[in-house]
């Protein structure tokens, strides 16, 4: 729905308010001129993506392009800037500090610490509520607690995708392997019966057994998809105390470190495996690559194993900011109250599950994801929400990912010590987590 001229302008004052008082630090970002009416002329928006994906590019050119069309006073093109997902924070905050911000952004929940309280953002939450037709009430409140601050809400939660397992059954069964979804059904799915069944398909095949995507033994916290299971975690829930040389993280690091040296269950450093070509057994990762699968092999898609510590749901969430040093910041977040409204969450739920409560159901999830059933959606997605966690964040996270990243290179070798890595590991962030 697009909102009355009246209304749209009375928004874009709103907004103008927040980004005048936004105090930039992040980068060395500085304050561009705030706009306060309609511009002389139509101009030209960007947002940066991590993705590369032309399906989802297209149809968030079909949503800009709508929105170009009813508002030709306000806007000539809106532009979708690929970056690669290993470089884009790093892209990005070179190109706030540079003065070549883009209007709009994504952000990943690693980092909403970092960019909420550095004023980098604007405050989008005046113009969503001004907006005609927006429902920001069906916002679910659990979804936006990483973006707000104060009463304010720096960026929209687009995506919020429970992560889960997606398996090549076919490889599984020339390995004599059992049904992980009769193991879910039975309640014997954990993260051993998943290492063992691996292994076996991979000994069997020739490839690979349990992948965790993205992670490449370079970025750690997607191991947070495993770790949970142990009920383990980085730092505690204040981000005050290293909590990587407790326990439940050491067997969850050792059950990791054996799996990829003694069981030949996961893929060793320097080994590269996409399960959606068919090069491993099994995936952790999340909802949206399922688009990537075609009929070259059967595959199911599972909730995320239970470790020791039981069964635990974790969920990648991405917001979208609009930069209050960009040059059409107050456009920009009109825009965006455009791009996230409820009918265009409906076709975005295709890749992202949305904050909205009323899309977050089988039914709706399923017209949107044609590859997946109403039953996998159900246990994976609206299940998976349901009291889950996300990966670790922290206000210090860009120099913290580095240091432990850093210090986990020695684990990755097969006659590690795993609890002396870890307790290395606490020594050196020690200072980032105080600070």
């Amino acid at each position: 729905m697009i909102h009355p001229q009246s209304r749209r302008r009375r928004a874009l004052l709103a907004v103008a308010g927040g980004v005048a008082a936004a105090a930039l630090t992040l980068a060395g970002c500085s304050s561009s001129p705030t706009e306060t009416e309609t511009p002389d002329e139509p101009v030209e928006l960007r947002m940066t993506v991590w993705t590369a994906d032309e399906t989802q590019l297209g149809l968030f050119q079909d949503i800009a392009d709508a929105y170009v069309a009813a508002n030709p006073d306000l806007v000539s093109d809106v532009t979708f800037e690929s970056i690669p997902f290993e470089d884009y924070t790093t892209t990005l905050t070179t190109q706030l500090a540079g003065g070549n911000a883009p209007d709009m952004g994504w952000i990943l929940e690693s980092y909403a610490p970092e960019f909420v309280q550095s004023g980098a953002l604007v405050d989008l939450a005046p113009t969503l509520e001004e907006t005609d037709g927006y429902a920001y009430d069906d916002l679910l409140e659990s979804s936006l607690a990483l973006w707000q601050q104060d009463d304010g809400l720096f960026a929209y939660p687009f995506s919020n995708s429970p992560f889960a397992m997606f398996v090549n059954t076919d490889q599984l069964s020339a390995a004599g392997q059992d049904d992980p979804a009769g193991l879910v059904a039975s309640g014997d799915w954990t993260f051993d019966a998943a290492r063992d069944m691996s292994a076996a398909a991979a000994e069997e095949s020739g490839k690979q057994g349990l992948v965790v995507r993205d992670f490449e033994y370079q970025a750690w916290e997607n191991l947070a998809t495993v770790w949970n299971g142990w009920g383990a975690a980085p730092w505690s829930d204040d981000g005050t105390q290293c909590t990587l040389a407790d326990q439940d993280m050491v067997d969850a690091m050792t059950w990791i470190h054996n799996a990829t040296f003694d069981d030949d269950a996961m893929p060793q450093p320097g080994t590269t495996a996409d399960f959606f070509a068919g090069d491993a057994a099994m995936t952790i990762t999340q909802i949206s690559r399922a688009s990537s699968l075609d009929d070259s092999f059967e595959w199911d898609l599972v909730p995320m194993p239970a470790g020791p510590a039981g069964q635990q749901n974790v969920i990648g969430q991405a917001g979208i900011g609009v930069f209050a040093n960009a040059e059409h910041p107050t456009i920009a977040a009109d825009f965006l109250a455009h791009f996230t409204n409820p009918e265009n969450a409906e076709k975005l739920a295709t890749y992202f599950p949305p904050p909205r409560e009323s899309l977050l159901n089988s039914e709706t999830l399923a017209s949107a994801n044609p590859n997946l059933s109403e039953d996998q959606l159900q246990a994976v997605v609206v299940d998976g929400i349901q009291d889950a966690v996300t990966k670790p964040t922290h206000a210090n996270f860009a120099k913290l990912q580095d240091t432990v990243r850093s210090e986990l290179d020695a684990m990755w070798s097969a006659d590690a010590d795993v609890e002396s890595v870890l307790d290395d590991t606490c020594d050196a962030i020690a200072p980032l987590l105080e600070g």
